[in-house]
């Protein structure tokens, strides 16, 4: 199992990233698929990034397949959690982060430059005995997809880009 980050680098966050402290560090999940499909398996890695005003997230499903990294950060402006997320597919999205609890928040995006017809996504994301679940829905071709869900576990695995 990979190790929990420590109390210093949680410390170390700005008090508006403090939800997203129990997710730093590496995490695993295995998309269900049907029986006759390949495996599916997303890694991510969390990251205190810019002196704790910003969290930096990786991903690579299938080890480097597909893949995005993200900055989350404070908008003083607007007051609000807001990120970025760039991919190998060629779009990215912005968005902004609402927390809903401690453990808890919900991301709303806008999709740039999708060749599925994806225009936003949302997602929910929630930290419970030391896994975090994932709901995400994709507003595609105008309409709401049916939330997908995702479990995520501790990993000791690397996130790869090709």
């Amino acid at each position: 199992m990979a190790p929990v980050i420590s109390a210093e680098e949680h410390k170390n966050l700005a008090k508006e990233l403090q939800v997203f402290a129990p997710y730093l560090g590496t995490w695993q999940a295995d998309f269900e698929v049907e029986k006759d499909k390949p495996a599916i398996q997303d890694v991510s890695k969390w990251e205190r990034a810019l002196n704790g005003m910003a969290i930096r997230t990786s991903h690579s499903i299938n080890e480097g397949v597909y893949g995005g990294e993200s900055m989350i950060f404070w908008d003083s402006k607007e007051q609000s959690l807001v990120f970025y997320y760039f991919t190998t597919a060629g779009f990215y999205t912005k968005g902004t982060m609402s927390v809903l609890s401690q453990s808890k928040f919900v991301a709303y995006e806008t999709v740039t430059g999708s060749k599925e017809g994806i225009t936003k996504v949302k997602s929910t994301s929630e930290y419970k005995d030391n896994k975090f679940t994932v709901l995400t829905s994709y507003l595609k071709k105008g309409e709401w997809t049916k939330p997908e869900q995702r479990v995520y576990t501790r990993s000791d695995k690397k996130v790869k880009f090709k």
